[in-house]
């Protein structure tokens, strides 16, 4: 009787009648984790996450012929200077006031306008174009490139050279693109990135004393 008590206690009504765990064969799949959809980083991810991309090169250069460019705005981020450029090298070199009446007689040393540019792709550079020597003359290629800086402030331009013309032409975006977003440090910050290999500060630079023979 006491065993058939006891059978009656655990079968009563309203208890659970089986306490084994359930077969994990019978829960439904979870999520695959490598599914693409869920694994893809989205475009804003970074603005999102409060993380800024930091600026450590700043080409200096003319805008490859297939880009679509803007220029800064803002006249603030852009400098006429002086710069020594060696072509063979591919090579700028922005050059220290105190040098540049030493300078004057330099075939590759002269004026040019620094322009704070970007690309489609957000590259940021620094578009380089002659300036008027101290005659005061310039040529259709610079004297274009500067007119299509001005132009490509206000809209998106691709810049491409036409030797026939003997000057650069400009074919003007046609698609409605967003306005570039200028999220940079001070245009000095800008400089100083772009020439901190490449700047002449004193008359015994290696540049200089490649120029002069000396090395």
């Amino acid at each position: 009787m006491k065993d058939d008590k006891t059978s009656s206690k655990l079968c009563m009504p309203g208890q659970a009648q089986n306490t084994q765990p359930k077969d994990e064969s019978s829960k439904s799949k979870s999520a695959d984790p490598f599914d693409l959809v869920r694994l893809r980083l989205s475009q804003d991810f970074v603005s999102a996450a409060g993380v800024k991309k930091a600026l450590t090169t700043v080409p200096v250069r003319k805008p490859s012929k297939e880009w679509f460019i803007r220029t800064h705005p803002d006249p603030a981020y852009r400098i006429s200077s002086c710069v020594i450029e060696l072509k063979e090298d591919n090579e700028i070199y922005l050059v220290d006031p105190s040098l540049w009446e030493d300078l004057i007689s330099e075939s590759t040393f002269g004026p040019r306008a620094l322009i704070t540019s970007v690309n489609r792709q957000g590259v940021i550079f620094l578009w380089s174009i002659r300036l008027p020597g101290a005659d005061g003359r310039l040529d259709d290629w610079n004297r274009s490139a500067l007119e299509l800086s001005d132009l490509a402030a206000e809209k998106w331009v691709r810049v491409q050279s036409n030797r026939s013309l003997g000057a650069y032409e400009v074919f003007e975006a046609t698609g409605d693109w967003q306005e570039p977003k200028w999220d940079l440090p001070p245009f000095q910050e800008l400089l100083r990135i772009a020439f901190k290999e490449s700047f002449i500060d004193t008359a015994s630079h290696p540049v200089l004393r490649k120029l002069r023979g000396e090395a």
